[in-house]
């Protein structure tokens, strides 16, 4: 059983076919971001998610590269680029909303002895996560990475 429980998550996700894997979770951070705030900066994505800026460029350029962001000069200040999510998503972004968590969630909830558990427990708790999604912002899952830290 994973002892981590973004491990779960990030064994759900189909595997990329280029790059690390441990950077994909900051890309999916960086994705989702750009998601509720497009036509944002690199610093700013860094503020709301907690992530270093250096982190934030680099999950941008891999979404760049992916086809799944673009970047325009900000009028108010040409050095600095915004960044919005582009209109059609990639082939990796449809990969991977189409993927469920439910293999990766029926692992981690077997038994020891590898015991199955009941699929409506495995249901519940899928429910339970797409709920925890929908309520928790940026800010929230930032502080509950600070708190694990700990």
């Amino acid at each position: 059983m994973p002892g981590d429980r973004r491990e779960i998550g990030e064994q759900a996700m189909p595997r990329p076919k280029s790059g690390s894997p441990a950077s994909t979770r900051s890309v999916l951070v960086v994705l989702g971001d750009l998601v509720a705030h497009p036509g944002t900066t690199v610093g700013e994505i860094a503020a709301r998610t907690g992530l270093p800026q250096s982190q934030v460029s680099t999950a941008v350029a891999r979404l760049e590269e992916a086809g799944s962001a673009e970047t325009e000069p900000d009028p108010a200040d040409r050095r600095r680029r915004l960044i919005r999510p582009t209109a059609k998503p990639s082939a990796r972004v449809t990969e991977v909303r189409a993927t469920t968590v439910d293999d990766a969630l029926t692992a981690a909830m077997a038994d020891p002895d590898g015991t199955t558990p009941d699929p409506d427990a495995v249901r519940e708790v899928a429910r339970a996560l797409d709920l925890l999604a929908r309520r928790l912002t940026p800010q929230l899952a930032a502080r509950a990475r600070d708190l694990d830290a700990t």
